[in-house]
């Protein structure tokens, strides 16, 4: 079930977790537990080692509400706990997935599961630092200031990552049928 709150209201939650309300910090994390999954299933595309990076996440989140300086960014600290988790994951990760664990994804509005395939193969080639951001962006509709709190980076910086992203995309796709917005 997804929750329906207003930007005030997650501020609210969020400045009353800061001062200790467990219970505040339990709606903020069911209110955005959606994301936190999507956005660890985009690092790791498998579901069981995202469920334990969200796990973490929260755990980590819980121990460090505290130092939340701006409550009003609590969905970007959050997420920079997460990617911070999914990458130390990444890290110690020892064993490849099985392929037949893998999801198939549905066609979609044109776009075939090969090339579908390819673009997520591309993704996963790029450098860590712009791979992070192609999820944020286009994952999950991050705006480029929220990714440059996210990921404690200049906004310049953020928009430069991206370009290059697109570029190397484009250049391992040698289709042109992606072009990001």
């Amino acid at each position: 079930m997804k929750l329906h709150k207003k930007a005030g209201d997650i501020e609210v939650l969020a400045k009353k977790a800061v001062r200790g309300n467990v219970n505040a910090y339990g709606e903020l994390v069911e209110y955005h537990k959606e994301y936190l999954y999507r956005t660890a299933m985009a690092f790791v595309k498998d579901e069981e080692s995202a469920l334990d990076i969200v796990q973490d996440c929260i755990i980590k989140g819980f121990q460090g509400i505290r130092k939340l300086k701006n409550p009003e960014y609590f969905k970007t600290w959050i997420t920079r706990i997460l990617i911070n988790t999914a990458k130390n994951q990444l890290r110690t990760r020892v064993t490849q997935i099985a392929i037949d664990s893998l999801e198939v994804p549905q066609k979609e509005s044109g776009v075939s599961m090969e090339e579908k395939w390819d673009l997520y193969e591309a993704i996963d080639a790029l450098p860590e630092k712009y791979k992070i951001i192609i999820i944020l962006k286009y994952f999950n509709d991050m705006q480029i200031e929220e990714i440059a709190y996210a990921l404690e980076m200049p906004e310049g910086s953020v928009k430069s990552y991206l370009f290059r992203a697109r570029q190397e995309l484009k250049a391992y796709l040698k289709e042109g049928y992606i072009y990001a917005q």
